[in-house]
């Protein structure tokens, strides 16, 4: 049998999760449906509660640009990541470029990853959310400080989703 990983990289090369030496990759699951974690993932509310009050702005479909954009070193419209939609399948499927905002890097444009969200019902109430950080462009950054951000995320978002509140944050 199978593995749907291995399924999804015969199938579907530009979507894989097959991770490489760096790259960070997880499985969680969440007591809600699809749609509710897709909306916690792309709505307003559930990135202002995990995000740091950024939200995600730009039209989620392949080729748009899109921004995270919130309170930061440039006021309240810091632009903290972008880059491009790859694909936007909802509630299943989310797949970006992310590129470091200007404000922290010099090169941001040159600094590039891919973040992938695959959402699926896995029972009643329950959804599968697989969630891979990888293809990072050379002297990227924030790829060492991966391993340690998205599970702190994405437990965030898991927390928000079925509680409504999100973690509390170490500062």
């Amino acid at each position: 049998m199978t593995n749907a990983t291995e399924t999804e990289s015969t199938t579907d090369p530009s979507t894989d999760l097959a991770a490489e030496p760096g790259d960070f990759e997880t499985t969680l699951y969440v007591a809600a449906d699809p749609q509710q974690v897709w909306a916690a993932i792309t709505g307003d509310d559930g990135n202002r509660a995990v995000m740091w009050g950024s939200v995600l702005r730009g039209r989620l479909a392949a080729g748009e640009r899109y921004e995270y954009v919130g309170p930061g070193q440039d006021g309240d419209e810091t632009v903290h990541v972008y880059g491009e939609v790859l694909r936007a399948e909802a509630p299943n499927l989310l797949q970006l470029t992310e590129h470091p905002g200007p404000t922290y890097r010099a090169n941001h444009a040159e600094l590039e990853s891919r973040m992938t969200w695959r959402i699926e019902a896995a029972g009643e109430g329950l959804t599968r959310l697989a969630f891979a950080n990888d293809r990072w462009s050379a002297g990227h950054p924030s790829r060492d400080e991966a391993a340690g951000t998205w599970p702190l995320l994405l437990s965030s978002y898991k927390s928000w989703i079925e509680t409504g509140r999100a973690l509390p944050f170490p500062s």
